[in-house]
């Protein structure tokens, strides 16, 4: 059944896709990530990929390296050329009676959306923390957790409202078997569509708000408690009598009492659960035709930027020595060899980084001599080519903490996309020092501060760090986050109609690895 105003009568025209197993939960790990990810990278020359919904028969779009998950599919920008986000994530909410197939539902339809960034939040992780009394209850299983008091909502609610406004959350995890929160909770970021189920999925009415699209998934009654007895003895260690008395004390009452009279607030109600394809075909076609419509095309909008305006105050570059003006000399020399070019590459990366500590405020920088650098400064360095500047930082900062973002561009689009991301724990906490080796239209600069404020950090708190910069990498990501530091060595004044800076020092993170006769370093470049 399909509610008469719902928009799903005008979404028909949307096209089918091929389902693929997509993780229901993109959950980014904390920690320093301190190995190289080259090896995880398409090759030079690799052929472009298909778009993710296109109809070809392609494989899951990730790649899985131990605790890591690394997206072939990239996140497109959910933010405009002010750094300012204007796409909000799109929200799903199922509801339904206990065991009535909710998971099942909203895994089949993470399969036939094809699409990466698929968040599955569960009501079940915000079940109120249970005094010792309610425990003995629980033991029991005189404990009522069909009642929405058994819920956190205000929780709930903040959680599911940063997640849809994209910022990263923490997810508590909950334990059916000793009806209790475990100690670390589940760090969930980047949420292109949220699907949120529970049975109290509608009860609230902030919650509901929250909800872009509503569904209710319908079983009948004696399906539900089959499939609830098989649940929770296997899974959550309960005995066949408990689950029964739980069941006709608790459950099926506050179906009928709560959950059964919210159906009247869906925008279409799924008999049959999981096995229902016709509705989840409609249901994937709507969603896709909402994130059409959310597209955006930052890096066009900041290649026909006209900047006129002077150079911001929050730019500083490195003072043009005759050490400084020799090195680039150097380095920019397509004549010069790969040892050398490495070489004095890390000599000018050196002389940066030391140049950007000075902008510290004094009482982080005493730690630092005394190499206590906990809690006052994060190294981040951008994929690749950012990666080359973390031995400078480290060379100063012994014990500096590292994370790493990797962004591509879409061959397709052209729009940077975002595929990896490895922050250490509590950032927010920190001065950051955000690494890239060049920033020409500053569309994949912007995306990696954006990740960084989306985890909390402070944004007076962050430093770009970039051996070169071209002047529309500089006002692009300047006019975005005004109080942002942006540090250099050089600012070049034009790209060439690939979006590179010219004169430039080429392919940086190639020439790090490559023979230097493939880069497009040009001859001479003296830095007057």
């Amino acid at each position: 059944m399909v509610s008469p105003g719902c928009p799903l009568f005008s979404s028909f025209q949307g096209l089918f896709v091929q389902a693929v197993t997509c993780p229901a939960v993109c959950c980014f790990c904390s920690g320093s990530g301190e190995d190289s990810l080259d090896r995880l990278l398409p090759p030079a020359g690799a052929p472009r990929r298909k778009s993710a919904t296109s109809l070809s028969k392609t494989e899951p779009p990730l790649l899985r390296t131990g605790t890591r998950t690394i997206y072939t599919a990239g996140r497109p920008p959910w933010y405009d050329e002010h750094g300012a986000q204007s796409k909000e994530a799109f929200v799903i909410g199922l509801c339904g009676g206990s065991a009535s197939g909710k998971t099942t539902v909203a895994n089949k339809i993470i399969e036939a959306l094809d699409v990466p960034w698929v968040v599955l939040l569960s009501m079940d992780s915000f079940y109120k923390v249970l005094s010792p009394e309610e425990q003995a209850l629980a033991a029991k299983n005189d404990y009522n957790f069909d009642h929405p008091g058994a819920f956190d909502f205000e929780l709930l609610v903040s959680t599911l409202r940063k997640l849809k406004q994209g910022k990263s959350v923490k997810i508590p995890v909950y334990d059916f078997t000793t009806h209790r929160r475990h100690k670390d909770w589940k760090n969930v970021y980047g949420a292109s569509v949220i699907i949120f189920e529970g049975i109290m999925s509608f009860a609230d009415k902030e919650l509901l708000q929250l909800l872009d699209m509503k569904i209710f998934v319908d079983a009948d009654s004696d399906i539900r408690l089959v499939r609830r007895l098989r649940r929770d003895i296997t899974e959550r260690g309960r005995d066949i009598e408990g689950v029964i008395k739980q069941y006709n004390k608790f459950v099926k009452p506050a179906f009928e009492q709560y959950i059964e009279p919210t159906m009247r607030l869906a925008d279409i109600v799924v008999p049959r659960g999981g096995g229902n394809m016709v509705a989840i075909d409609l249901i994937v076609q709507h969603v896709h035709s909402q994130l059409e419509e959310r597209e955006l095309s930052v890096r066009a909008l900041l290649a026909s930027a006209q900047q006129t305006q002077p150079l911001p105050q929050t730019l500083s570059v490195l003072e043009s020595t005759p050490q400084v003006r020799g090195l680039h000399t150097i380095i920019r020399n397509k004549e010069t060899s790969r040892d050398e070019f490495i070489f004095y590459s890390k000599r000018l990366m050196r002389l940066l980084i030391e140049h950007a500590l000075t902008f510290l405020p004094s009482q982080v920088m005493i730690p630092v001599t005394v190499m206590q650098t906990r809690n006052f400064i994060t190294g981040v360095s951008i994929l690749r080519a950012g990666e080359t500047m973390e031995p400078a930082l480290r060379a100063v900062c012994k014990d500096v903490r590292i994370g790493k973002i990797l962004i591509q561009t879409n061959l397709d689009s052209g729009e940077p996309e975002l595929h990896y991301l490895r922050l250490p724990k509590d950032i927010s906490e920190d001065h950051v020092i955000l690494m890239d080796s060049t920033v020409s239209t500053g569309a994949a600069a912007m995306m990696a501060v954006r990740v960084l404020l989306d985890h909390e950090v402070q944004e007076d708190k962050i430093m770009l760090v970039s051996l070169l910069m071209a002047e529309l990498g500089v006002h692009s990501v300047a006019y975005a986050f005004p109080k942002v530091k942006i540090i250099t060595t050089a600012v070049d004044k034009g790209l060439d109609d690939f979006l590179h800076v010219i004169p430039g020092i080429g392919n940086f993170a190639e020439d790090q690895t490559l023979d230097c006769s493939e880069s497009k370093r040009v001859a001479g470049g003296d830095i007057v």
